[in-house]
């Protein structure tokens, strides 16, 4: 006989319905709990969430990324995760109701998402192999066996209120047509089992990256042979609302794909060179890469998905090992000495891939292979124990973070992540320009009002900003002290502000005379160009 059979269609009430909502929620917390209970046993990235949200943005649109970014900022991940959790509440609440007349499909498909969480898993770039469908399989077991419980507590009866024995409380048994009473118990239980077992799981999957945090904090980082000048007087303006020249660790924009951030134990981490052009190929350890001379540069970093006017760039003092002098030492020489490989792609721990030209990092410039910011350990956010940093290219194509294995390769043998999702496989940094005070839409009272902000051409350097006020001409701004070429510059311009609406608008020249642009594109596929302006009312 089957499942359909045992169980009469019977009409259900809301009250039913929303029983089995919540037999459905129930299940997939049940499910999520133990996957992430699992996980410990595998590592976090395994879990069944991370692995579709790193599957979703690994298979979003670039342009839809770039969406987000702009929107959401570094709480895109956040905002991802939640959507997933949405979607799959949704999903468990359907899952619920359906497992009202059909248990068996119903847990079926609590079955079918432990699978969709295994592929995806399993198809991850930095994905272990089988292993990483533990996590998503076990607990979707759990979670279909948790809803064909509770679906069971609400199976109508056929046995009505006068078969119940003498002195039974109305409502509490089958009277009504189905087991309440059993069914909140049942249901009570089985959500603080998984409250517990997701508990448990977190704490022990926040331990497993304790070691790694305890390396971090008792790293104290070589002083740098070769120190940056101290920043010159006058570099940075002491204007409200222009952004600092130096920007603190943790207010530096944070724009990559790990929705679980690696926690790297530098005791463990290796970083491999190898390729096309590797005469003597190497394996290095920290120990290795901290008893090399090491450098300290003041570099400003942007992303290429920095809108017009945007916040994602910010300069640090970065303390590394100079990358161009590790790889001579293996033999390598750039396309125009010779060398066979015109591509380095650098691997991280997380499975992200991205290559950058030979030929600019072995130019003379400071690219670095960072192990410090701002004069400590890089945080794990930005990339710690090790991520690149290459002045004068977007971060897409030169800051790996997390960075474990570099391959000299060639353009034509191989696109790294981003490219295969459209981006632009070569990206130097534009010419860009923003206004930082005062703020779009600002009502500053009429008389003198100071202009000011940041511009931008790493490897180039900037000789002029110009400030134009509506349709007015342009008049040049006072340019701060500079730092280097590789660095952001402040300007001010003081500006007689007359009562009405006006519209601010700057422009950078960088040291090559290219003064920047006023077409207005977006950031796919080679980073945004234009004029940023802001609209501000005079009162």
């Amino acid at each position: 006989m089957t499942d359909d059979e045992k169980e009469p269609r019977r009409p259900s009430g809301p009250l039913r319905v929303t029983a089995g909502a919540l037999a459905g929620a129930v299940a997939g917390f049940a499910s999520l709990a133990l996957a992430e209970l699992v996980s410990v046993a595998v590592r976090p990235q395994a879990g069944p969430v991370v692995a579709v949200g790193g599957a979703a943005i690994d298979r979003t649109p670039a342009a839809v990324k770039d969406w987000a970014v702009r929107n959401f900022g570094t709480d895109d991940k956040l905002v991802l995760e939640l959507g997933i959790l949405a979607v799959l509440t949704l999903f468990a609440c359907a899952l619920g109701i359906a497992a009202l007349r059909h248990r068996r499909a119903a847990a079926a498909g609590v079955v079918l998402f432990g699978v969709v969480g295994a592929l995806a898993a399993v198809g991850r770039p930095d994905s272990r192999g089988l292993s990483d469908t533990l996590p998503s399989l076990l607990g979707a077991g759990a979670g279909a066996a948790v809803l064909f419980f509770l679906a069971g507590r609400l199976a109508w009866r056929e046995q009505a209120r006068e078969d119940e024995a003498p002195g039974a409380e109305a409502g509490a048994g089958s009277g009504d047509g189905w087991d309440r009473r059993g069914f909140v118990i049942a249901a009570s239980a089985a959500a603080v089992a998984s409250a517990g077992a997701g508990a448990l799981g977190r704490s022990l999957n926040g331990a497993s990256g304790r070691d790694a945090v305890a390396a971090r904090d008792a790293l104290v980082l070589p002083a740098p042979g070769s120190p940056a000048q101290a920043v010159p007087r006058g570099a940075g303006l002491r204007i409200p609302g222009v952004s600092p020249f130096v920007t603190p660790s943790g207010s530096f924009y944070r724009v990559d794909t790990a929705l679980v951030v690696p926690k790297v134990d530098v005791t463990t981490w290796r970083l491999r060179v190898h390729g096309k052009g590797v005469s003597r190929p190497a394996v290095l350890s920290f120990d290795d890469l901290l008893r090399r001379d090491l450098v300290e540069r003041d570099i400003t970093l942007t992303c290429v998905s920095n809108e017009v006017g945007g916040p994602y760039v910010g300069t640090a003092r970065w303390t590394g090992a100079r990358l161009a002098d590790l790889l001579a030492e293996c033999g390598v020489r750039p396309p125009s000495r010779g060398g066979p490989a015109d591509q380095l792609v650098a691997r991280s721990v997380d499975g992200m891939t991205i290559g950058s030209p030979v030929e600019d990092v072995m130019d003379g410039r400071d690219a670095l292979l960072a192990v410090g910011m701002n004069g400590e350990p890089l945080p794990f956010d930005h990339g710690f124990p090790v991520r690149m940093v290459v002045p004068g290219l977007y971060g897409y194509v030169s800051a790996c973070k997390w960075i474990t294995d570099l391959e000299l390769t060639t353009f034509d043998a191989y696109d790294p992540y981003w490219v295969k999702r459209g981006w632009a496989r070569r990206a130097p940094v534009k010419t860009q320009s923003r206004i930082d005070t005062p703020k779009p839409f600002a009502r500053p009272a009429a008389g003198p009002v100071m202009v000011a902000g940041v511009a931008w051409a790493q490897h180039r350097g900037i000789d002029k900003v110009e400030v134009r006020v509506d349709d007015g001409p342009w008049q040049e701004a006072r340019l701060a002290a500079e730092d280097s070429r590789d660095t952001w510059r402040q300007w001010s311009f003081p500006w007689r502000a007359t009562k009405g609406g006006h519209t601010l608008t700057v422009r950078a020249t960088d040291r090559s005379g290219r003064v920047q642009t006023e077409r207005r594109t977006r950031t796919v596929p080679d980073g945004a160009s234009g004029w940023h302006s802001v609209v501000v009312t005079v009162e």
